[in-house]
């Protein structure tokens, strides 16, 4: 479903990719980590083609996306900011987005599994941060495309609002789609995650499942198998 050859990115004389390669050719859950600066945010842009490479290929669903806008169509993507307009409300940007992608019946499921009824006709402008993001996962599962990017999905949500989207991501992945997520909260990635794809210095250092990755760096747990990595790296 996707394949990264041979990635570079550079700004100026700053090197952020320096030769990615990636293949992701079945359903399921990855998640792309890394410490700042690691290329990760570059990488999810450049599959989105927010970011042009400086060189190598990305292919979508076997579709080279250079000078190939209509491959998004097959990408649901979740910002880690969505900057609403303040001034529309929930129901009005809702609208708006169906009439620009198509309409489909799936966002009136998600408003009710997130609660949003009562804050439809309430202004973006006008809602809490945990509110804004509910609303942007709507936005994000509302149609039914293949491949599904998630950009620090649990930002500001509440205990039970985080428990409805991992079994909407589960969902999905039973569904057959891929999904990448990238996020900085270790326990929500251990739980929801089938492999990981780890970034360092503008390459995929690892990649695999959480058990591979504490057998790599002896390690007994996640989070300090994530520390072993960085100490080593910035030792």
């Amino acid at each position: 479903m996707v394949v990264i050859e041979n990635l570079h990115k550079t700004f100026n004389k700053n090197k952020v990719l320096t030769g990615v390669d990636l293949t992701i050719d079945n359903s399921g859950i990855f998640a792309i980590l890394g410490p700042n600066g690691s290329g990760k945010t570059t990488l999810i842009k450049s599959i989105l083609g927010m970011v042009i490479p400086t060189e190598g290929t990305i292919q979508i669903m076997g579709e080279h996306i250079k000078n190939n806008w209509l491959y998004r169509k097959k990408i649901d993507y979740l910002p880690q900011i969505a900057n609403f307009p303040n001034n529309l409300k929930v129901r009005e940007l809702l609208k708006m987005i169906k009439d620009l992608r198509g309409d489909t019946d799936a966002d009136q499921e998600l408003i009710e599994l997130f609660k949003l009824e009562p804050f439809l006709n309430k202004k973006l402008g006008n809602l809490s941060g945990g509110t804004k993001q509910k609303v942007n996962i709507v936005l994000t599962f509302m149609f039914n495309s293949p491949i599904i990017i998630l950009d620090e999905p649990t930002s500001g949500l509440d205990p039970i609002s985080l428990i409805r989207l991992k079994e909407l991501i589960r969902k999905e992945k039973a569904n057959g789609k891929t999904i990448l997520i990238t996020s900085h909260i270790m326990s929500f990635v251990e739980e929801i995650s089938d492999e990981i794809v780890f970034l360092l210095e503008g390459k995929i250092y690892f990649r695999g499942s959480i058990t591979a990755l504490k057998t790599k760096t002896e390690q007994p747990n996640f989070e300090h198998a994530i520390a072993s990595i960085l100490k080593t790296s910035y030792a």
